[in-house]
């Protein structure tokens, strides 16, 4: 199938189109990244009304960097949520004008199931895309969310944890915001603790007594700020130089918890074959080898992936269109029902039991 992806859920104005759910055309992104900076997050009305203005403009250079016309599409896949309501449904709107005036079967997408199918994306037609075996352990880490999944097919799986508080990317955000470091905060300390020391400092590994695969970031963040608020005057006159080892001590505190449910999942599933890293998170170095570091001691024989490009981490239409793609796969016109634009779509939903 030739599906043209739409993904607005938050700030990003994006549109792709991918083959078979892999092979990736186009993929354009508008971001707001740099609008936001200077509020330290996203403003939702400001969000919204900025896609409005972006939205046709991204679709025709979507268009014209893939080289095709809209008959040839076989369908249209949109972000039904969750997200920013408003932005949501600039994105669901446009879809289903462009469904009505091309007359194509339009695809309602759990944004995390997009998230989920972006490993399989490639750009490149002549490397193989990679024959991934199920079942796959994923943990899926943004901003918004962080969720650990045990996935039987592309579409369907258990939610295994899921964070129960701040979700990982707004722990990177808190603690950029603490540490007087730009937004986002994940690209902001991950290049602030590259001259770090990692064990500099000490934080506590949050529910290490927990049987549960659940995560919890908000004691690291509470840490951060009493450590910042201890520091003695000495340390507050060399603040600059205590950045960088502050910073790259916290990312490590926040990568190691991940590893922690990521190695304790493994452990009670022995079936799982490759273990998957998506999400704007994933996009961290620092988390990509130590994880492969640990999982190589303790489990050589499985195979741990990542989207092939750090567009494909982030917020992108291309997961969205091969996420489409793979529900028409293993659903069938069952994909092709209405659906409503939600902001609060369960967890559950992005995958079927």
């Amino acid at each position: 199938m030739l599906i043209l992806g739409i993904e607005t859920s938050c700030d990003e104005t994006a549109a792709a189109i991918v083959k078979d759910g892999t092979q990736v055309l186009s993929c354009v992104i508008s971001s707001q990244r740099d609008r936001f900076a200077q509020s330290g997050g996203v403003i939702p009305e400001d969000a919204a009304r900025q896609q409005v203005l972006c939205m046709l403009p991204v679709l025709h250079a979507c268009l014209t960097e893939a080289n095709i016309t809209p008959n040839t599409l076989d369908a249209i896949a949109v972000t039904k949520g969750p997200g920013l309501l408003g932005s949501l449904l600039v994105g669901t709107t446009t879809a289903r004008v462009l469904a009505t005036l091309w007359k194509k079967p339009l695809i309602g997408v759990h944004h995390t199931l997009g998230h989920l199918s972006s490993t399989w994306l490639s750009d490149d037609s002549r490397l193989p895309i990679p024959d991934s075996q199920f079942p796959i352990l994923t943990l899926s880490a943004s901003g918004g969310h962080t969720d650990l999944w045990h996935r039987t097919s592309h579409t369907k799986g258990t939610l295994l944890g899921s964070t129960r508080d701040d979700a990982a990317g707004e722990a990177f955000d808190k603690g950029a915001s603490l540490l007087g470091l730009p937004y986002p905060g994940g690209p902001s300390i991950a290049k602030a603790a590259e001259s770090g020391d990692p064990h500099a400092y000490n934080f506590p590994l949050p529910l290490h007594n927990d049987p549960s695969l659940d995560f919890s970031f908000s004691g690291l963040k509470t840490s951060l700020r009493y450590l910042l608020r201890d520091l003695d005057q000495s340390q507050i006159i060399n603040r600059k130089s205590q950045i960088v080892h502050i910073a790259c001590s916290y990312q490590h505190a926040l990568c190691a918890h991940l590893i922690d449910r990521i190695l304790r999942a493994l452990h009670r599933h022995p079936e799982i074959h490759e273990v998957h890293l998506v999400g704007g998170v994933s996009a961290n170095t620092y988390l990509r080898t130590t994880l492969q570091s640990a999982i190589t001691a303790q489990y050589p024989n499985i195979v741990l992936r990542h989207p092939s490009k750090i567009i494909y981490c982030t917020d992108n239409a291309a997961m969205i269109a091969a996420a489409g793609e793979f529900l028409v796969r293993e659903h069938g016109e069952k994909t092709y029902e209405s659906f409503e634009t939600t902001a609060s779509l369960p967890l559950a939903m992005a995958v079927a039991n």
